[in-house]
């Protein structure tokens, strides 16, 4: 006898619906093995075992060894991770390091060795950082990495005249032909078909995103319904078994499941969000770069008569130009950051940059079931034929869930029986006693257990319980009586909740077995309403998450109602739903309607690849969360895929996140580092890029007015990598809450602005400190010459000290906090500024020690700087500046 779970036929769900795969997709075409046989569900069993030359007893020893040796072993070709080499080169696409590897390279061409080694050591140390986080990333995925099934129970003969025997081998030895049996908690090994079941209930949830078990049941002529995943008689590789047992012969194995066919299906994955801003800031920079060398060369050649001689100090200001710790610093911020998600909240990063990604999530869609509620119902009331609450009702259906449990040989009980039992007392249930069970199936959707109550000799009573329409068509009842509870029924069901019919009626006591013909003429006693259990922590993960400016949205295959039910529970306004058969809008259409819409029910697969590529389109940076291989185009369409640690292993190896466990906590923390990492790298872009654009400037005009150059390619290069070693505490900086409520998004356009204006505001400052040196230094040869090196060294490291402190996001720390690592920085740039040209190293550099006057002078010109700098920052921090 097959059963189907009670839960595909309460009101409020539809068995064809979950998963999306309901009447709106097409059939598939089944099937298919080696070089194609006919389609698997279109046989009926004794066809099928003829096509694959097999039988009931299985094969013998011998041809499955044969046909090993043919089809291959039964694994899932795994997509390798790639080498050391491979990684090093693929960081070197980065466009920031290609650019230093070019500078890197232009510099030993020039012979300028030294900022050559400089700047190529710098491109080996973010290639390595880079790939060595990748590649702990992988390892972290792969100790999680679980296999589809490890061994499978199988009928094997030894030789053909001996009588099969039943063993256990490993997953990979199953071969097409081979006859397995199923229990419950079984892993599907392969592609199967029935050929015999018995209560069998399989979980597709990996396959289809189906929270509910699915009834299979070993027929030959099935309806045509749905896709093929709705056959009956066809389990596939992925699934497991949640309750009855059956015996099934292989179809396909390995390469040629459904499983592994799905490995193939998406594209490759589209730009991200990072690659995107990071290429555009990248071209930015280029052209300035580009522009920078022959700018220097003619200007000086057509004013100052110098030729190539001046190449390196052009080389020199384009390197200045340069972020060269800019792929160190990403790295090391998206490194440290995935670090700490991984030891304080189980979370993997895959790829580094997908943590910058979920910084700039705006928009993040996920399914309802295991995030936002459990996957377990909970009695929610208990209703008489009025409508009126009434224990007797519940207690009722416990005596049904409980003795159709025991009398049934059930393995496990039902999902809905679970949470009737739960809410009943086990003496309730006790003071019955059994006499015969009917449990439940797909065409009567009922179950009904026959019990006698005591005190009443010679009788028993039928208790019946299911679906509202079944339980009610089997009623004495008028037919508007009948039409007033239907939609009793239909009320409660819209507003999200399953209902469940219950009914009783008296008979004789007999000997001879109950039957389905024997449920009729009940007395009905109520409807039990049951909804999904809340996750614990999901309510307090979605204020955080809007508190971050993160909008929620449900991509769910599961009924309007019972979605919109569970956001409202939560406090999370559903507004009006959207289902899958009113999404056939233009792509346009789609994006305005995302806009407004939370909720999208009765999701297929592609249902939610393109309501996340219209998001994208829109603007919005997605992020979703989905376990299943029916997840993989929304994994792929998404600029962050995220699945839980128990998901499907094809999508952890799609999913750019891992989370231990299926929890909007994890997803909230995630968010919060990936923003905190994003705006450090912000931070350090906006501050160096403009204050290298200022000295830049300020060079080339100071040494169009002077007959020296007003620093050495040496000096530049000193101060760029104090500079750039200052900056690095970026990296570790501790940012206030307000710095982390919207996300950072690195807009080129913004950047140009921000760095043009900053950029000009520094070398204004730099032409001053110009005439404070012509007012302390009396002349422009000899020791004037390096004094005027000294002079601008000091005053470069002082303003770059200030600018680092002054536009860094997180300068408005909360008091009590300690000194943030970027304070201590700065403060070690101006003690090198100042210290250094007075030190034994100044005049290996060319400088010299400066005249007491140009201190206090100086001192001035940084004050100014500093009214000017805050006065120009309290501009870019006003609200509805883009950052």
């Amino acid at each position: 006898m097959t059963s189907v779970p009670e839960a595909a036929a309460a009101c409020g769900t539809d068995p064809a619906g979950p998963g999306g795969r309901g009447p709106e997709q097409p059939a598939d075409t089944g099937l298919r093995t080696g070089d194609g046989p006919p389609p698997w569900h279109g046989l009926t069993s004794l066809q099928v075992l003829r096509h694959l030359d097999s039988g009931p007893r299985g094969l013998v020893e011998a041809e499955a060894v044969e046909r090993l040796a043919g089809s291959g072993p039964n694994t899932v070709p795994s997509w390798s991770t790639a080498s050391w080499p491979r990684r090093l080169v693929r960081s070197l696409r980065d466009p920031f390091t290609a650019v230093l590897l070019c500078l890197g390279l232009v510099s030993a061409v020039v012979a300028a060795w030294g900022t050559a080694s400089v700047i190529l050591s710098l491109v080996v140390v973010s290639c390595v950082l880079r790939a060595g986080g990748e590649r702990r990333a992988d390892r972290s995925v792969a100790a999680l990495r679980k296999l589809v099934a490890t061994t499978a129970t199988v009928l094997r003969r030894p030789a053909e005249d001996e009588p099969p025997r039943s063993r256990e081998i490993p997953v990979d030895e199953l071969v097409p032909g081979d006859v397995i049996r199923l229990g419950p908690g079984d892993l599907v090994p392969a592609d199967v078909r029935l050929l015999r079941a018995s209560g069998l209930t399989v979980h597709q949830a990996p396959l289809t995103g189906e929270s509910a078990p699915v009834a299979k049941q070993a027929v030959d002529a099935p309806e045509p319904r749905g896709g093929l995943f709705d056959r009956p008689q066809l389990c596939f590789q992925g699934s497991s078994v949640a309750s009855g047992s059956g015996t099934a012969v292989v179809v396909s194995t390995g390469p040629h499941t459904r499983f592994a066919a799905t490995r193939s299906g998406p594209g490759q994955r589209v730009a991200s969000a990072f690659d995107r801003s990071v290429h555009g800031i990248s071209w930015v920079l280029i052209r300035f770069m580009l522009l920078t060398p022959p700018l220097v060369l003619m200007a000086n050649a057509a004013l100052r008569g110098r030729g190539f001689e001046t190449l390196p100090f052009a080389v020199a200001v384009a390197v200045g130009l340069t972020p060269e710790m800019l792929p160190v610093i990403v790295t090391t911020a998206l490194a440290r950051g995935a670090s700490l998600l991984a030891r304080d909240h189980r979370v993997i990063v895959k790829r580094l940059p997908a943590l910058h990604d979920l910084g700039a999530v705006d928009v993040l869609c996920l399914d309802k079931t295991g995030t936002l509620t459990q996957d377990r119902p909970v009695v929610h009331r208990a209703l008489d034929a009025r409508g009126e609450q009434d224990p007797e009702v519940l207690r009722w259906a416990g005596v049904n869930a409980w003795w159709t449990l025991h009398l049934a040989d059930l393995p496990v009980p039902d999902a809905l029986d679970e949470a009737v039992l739960d809410a009943v007392e086990e003496d309730e249930a006790l003071e019955y006693d059994g006499v015969a069970a009917l449990p439940f199936d797909a065409v009567r959707r009922l179950s009904t257990a026959v019990v006698r109550r005591p005190g009443r000799l010679g009788l028993h009573t039928l208790v019946v319980k299911g679906s509202p329409e079944d339980v009610l068509e089997r009623c004495t009842l008028t037919e508007g009586e009948r039409a007033r509870l239907l939609a009793l029924a239909a009320r409660e069901a819209a507003s999200g909740l399953r209902v469940l019919a219950v009914a009783t009626s008296e008979r004789r006591a007999r000997d001879r077995a109950y039957t389905p013909v024997d449920e009729r003429g009940l007395t009905l006693v109520g409807f039990v309403t049951l909804r999904d259990t809340l996750a614990p922590t999901a309510a307090e993960a979605l204020e955080v998450l809007a508190d971050r400016g993160v909008t929620v949205k449900i991509l769910t295959g599961d009924h309007p109602g019972t979605a919109a039910r569970a956001c409202r529970d939560l406090g999370l306004d559903p507004g009006v739903v959207l289902t899958a058969d009113t999404v056939g809008l233009t792509d346009g259409e789609l994006a305005v309607a995302a806009r407004s819409t939370t909720v999208f029910a009765r999701c297929a697969p592609e249902h939610k690849a393109r309501i996340i590529a219209a998001l994208r389109a829109d603007g919005h940076t997605t992020g979703f969360l989905g376990d299943g291989v029916n997840d993989l185009p929304a994994l792929h369409a998404a600029d962050v895929g995220i699945c839980p640690r128990d998901a499907v292993d094809v999508a952890r190896e799609s999913a750019d996140v891992v989370l231990a466990d299926k929890d909007l906590t994890a997803i909230a923390h995630a968010i919060t580092s990936g923003r905190h990492s994003s705006v450090n790298i912000a931070t350090y872009l906006r501050i160096t890029l403009s204050s290298n654009l200022g000295n830049v400037i300020a060079m080339l005009v100071t040494g169009l007015m002077l007959p020296f150059l007003p620093m050495l390619p040496a000096q530049i290069l000193v101060q760029n990598l104090c500079f750039d070693a200052a900056q690095l505490a970026f990296a570790f900086e501790r940012l206030r809450p307000a710095a982390l409520r919207a996300p950072t998004v690195l807009q080129p356009r913004y950047f140009l602005r921000f760095i043009t204006g900053f950029g000009l505001l520094g070398a204004a400052a730099d032409l001053a400190t110009f005439g404070v040196l012509a007012l302390a230094l009396h002349d422009a040869a000899g020791s004037g010459q390096a004094a005027f090196h000294s002079g601008w060294f000091t005053e470069n490291l002082l303003t770059q000290a200030l600018v680092m402190l002054l536009l860094r996001t997180g300068r408005r720390a909360a008091e009590g906090a300690t000194a943030s690592p970027v304070r201590w920085a700065a403060a070690g740039l101006a003690v090198i500024g100042i210290l250094l040209p007075l030190s034994p190293l100044g005049p290996l550099l060319g400088m010299t020690a400066l005249p007491v006057l140009y201190y206090p002078l100086l001192a001035a010109v940084l004050a100014l700087y500093t009214v000017a700098l805050v006065a120009a920052r309290s501009r870019y921090d006003r609200p509805g500046t883009e950052r």
